[in-house]
């Protein structure tokens, strides 16, 4: 399973490499495409383990100025 995340960033928010290195020390890495960052969870997860990982992204990032959109897709 592969959860893909689509950053939006906020010029009176955090810069693009503050929130890299949040994202990474989560377990994202840059992704090229259609999203910006991929976390390759190496299993299938749950729909509640994708969300209550949804709800981490949002904690960390929180009070950054980032929007972000969140898929997850078994692969």
């Amino acid at each position: 399973m592969r959860t893909y995340l689509l950053v939006t960033l906020d010029s009176e928010g955090a810069s693009s490499s503050e929130v890299a290195d949040v994202l990474e020390s989560m377990g994202f890495r840059p992704h090229q495409g259609g999203y910006d960052f991929v976390y390759e969870w190496g299993r299938d997860a749950s729909v509640s383990e994708s969300l209550q990982f949804a709800d981490r992204v949002q904690a960390a990032l929180r009070g950054k100025g980032v929007y972000f959109r969140v898929e997850s897709v078994a692969e």
